[in-house]
C-alpha cells in the first residue's frame, strides 16, 4: 500500500518535472525528487489544515438549523 502511494507521487512528480526539464538532462532525477517532496509537503499541509476548516463548516451548518 505504501509502495503504491510512493509510486503515484513519483509518477506525478515525473510528469510535472517533464514539463520543465528534459528527461535526458542530468538533473532530471534531482528535480523529480524535489517536486515529489513539494507534493508530499502540499499533501501534508492539506491534511493538517483540512480538519479545522471542515469542522468550522460543520458547526456553521448545525447552528443554522
Amino acid at each position: 500500500m505504501f509502495g503504491w502511494i510512493v509510486r503515484f507521487l513519483l509518477i506525478s512528480a515525473g510528469i510535472v518535472t517533464g514539463w520543465f526539464v528534459a528527461q535526458d538532462a542530468a538533473i532530471f532525477g534531482v528535480v523529480r525528487v524535489m517536486v515529489a517532496l513539494l507534493l508530499i509537503a502540499a499533501i501534508v499541509a492539506i491534511l493538517a489544515f483540512w480538519p479545522s476548516q471542515w469542522t468550522i463548516n460543520v458547526n456553521r451548518f448545525r447552528k443554522s438549523r
